[in-house]
């Protein structure tokens, strides 16, 4: 058990380093323009100064004063950060650098690094099949090691997914708005009533994650392959052309539905493969998200 405790210690601890560190390198001011806060507050007044909008002017302080004197306001930055993931079976599929969910990992890592250097709150919620575990949101950086700890050492007791009743989950569990970053394969049908409607009262961005090898099924003969979700075993001779085609079109199916309903709701959405640099593809999103 201790050995097993001190293995832990040591990946989360490898995990923070390199994702702090990029964190910190990369998204300080990226993070922060690409997610608004709630609004404008009132902070104070000052006297006026040339080239001032007359439309802030405090009246009442003016009048007491004798002098103009103009109201100025700040951004209300503290937000609220889910990370919605997909623990489900097809998760732990990899063939190239990674597996999905270690990939996952450390992309969660980094966003929650970033929120909390912007003193943003991060909360996760895992669902397979039905909703596996809530981790309410906190600041600090002991909760994200927290939400590492778990990323790495949790173990699902579903198999399948449902994106639809995570996304459900979502608005019945967090009343205020949030930022919610769904992570997936999407290996799913179905959730698109349940997209938009968790969309109007929250800032919703899909992230796609996705092994190339996944899209194809290669001509080496007859083998015995398992769902990794149902776990049932069957043969598959992939030297049938028309096997593979099938095995291509239903791959196919399943991207089209991702990108053309996340693109008719309105959401936002990252499509990143696993051999390739997730922070490549975070900049860019940060980036076009916050108008640079």
């Amino acid at each position: 058990m201790e050995t097993q405790t001190s293995e832990l210690l040591k990946k989360v601890r490898k995990i923070e380093i390199k994702t702090r560190g990029l964190s910190n390198d990369i998204f300080s001011g990226e993070y922060h323009s690409a997610f608004k806060g709630k609004g404008m507050s009132f902070s104070e007044v000052r006297p006026y100064q040339f080239g001032d909008d007359v439309r802030s002017i405090d009246w009442n302080v003016t009048a007491r004063y004798n002098e103009p004197f103009i109201k100025t306001f700040e951004e209300e930055r503290e937000l609220t950060v889910i990370l919605l993931i997909d623990v489900s079976r097809s998760e732990s599929f990899g063939t190239i650098n990674m597996m999905k969910s270690d990939f996952i990992t450390e992309l969660s890592a980094v966003l929650s690094f970033s929120a909390i250097t912007n003193n943003d709150k991060v909360g996760v919620i895992f669902f397979s099949d039905h909703i596996e575990k809530f981790i309410p949101p906190k600041k600090g950086k002991s909760h994200i090691l927290r939400i590492i700890r778990e990323l790495i050492a949790f173990k699902p007791k579903g198999t399948g997914t449902d994106i639809s009743e995570a996304l459900r989950y979502l608005s019945n569990a967090i009343k205020k708005r949030c930022t919610c970053f769904v992570f997936s394969d999407y290996l799913d049908e179905g959730y698109e009533d349940a997209l938009k409607m968790a969309n109007k009262k929250h800032d919703i961005i899909g992230i796609r994650i996705y092994d190339p090898m996944e899209q194809e099924l290669p001509n080496v003969g007859l083998i015995k392959m398992k769902d990794s979700e149902s776990n049932q075993e069957f043969w598959v001779d992939t030297s049938d052309k028309k096997v593979r085609l099938d095995y291509r079109t239903r791959q196919q199916q399943l991207n089209y539905y991702f990108k053309n309903t996340f693109s008719k709701s309105g959401v936002d959405m990252i499509e990143i493969r696993v051999d390739e640099s997730y922070m490549k593809a975070l900049r860019v999103f940060f980036r076009k998200r916050g108008g640079k």
